[in-house]
């Protein structure tokens, strides 16, 4: 978090000392307006494209893998598995259902034993276990 703020602060005082030079090139007469605000505006352009890299940079290195071995361990089956993954994009029991096409007491049973092998007393409790765990996606 520092390091961010450090980077924004800098990025800020670089920006206020371009102005200034602008200005006082600007009452010299050293320069023309168009050349100053061309100047700024790449210096913003760049500024963007770094910013774009480093948070594309952030969302590749957080998403990890989904840990298989510890769904194996857990004792989950392919369709608990599917059941979780379901319920962590936020569907119904009837949703599910209708999606995996099973009765929604088979997704209910299925929801239980899901509750029970991550020793969790609610979906969402559920959901964020799974997330520590790394066995859905986050």
């Amino acid at each position: 978090m520092r390091k961010t703020i450090f980077i924004f602060a800098t990025l800020i005082i670089a920006l206020l000392l371009l102005f200034q030079i602008s200005k006082y090139s600007l009452f010299t007469g050293s320069a023309s307006i168009e050349i100053v605000i061309a100047v700024i505006a790449i210096v913003f352009f760049i500024v963007g494209a770094i910013i774009n890299k480093r948070v594309i940079h952030q969302g590749q290195q957080t998403s990890a893998e989904i840990d298989l071995q510890k769904i194996e361990e857990l004792g989950l089956s392919k369709r608990e598995y599917e059941v979780l993954c379901e319920i962590a994009s936020g569907l119904s029991n009837k949703e599910i259902a209708n999606k995996l096409f099973v009765s929604e007491s088979t997704i209910k049973t299925h929801v239980s034993n899901v509750l029970v092998k991550l020793n969790a007393k609610r979906r969402t409790q559920a959901i964020q276990i799974a997330k520590k765990l790394q066995i859905i996606e986050q």
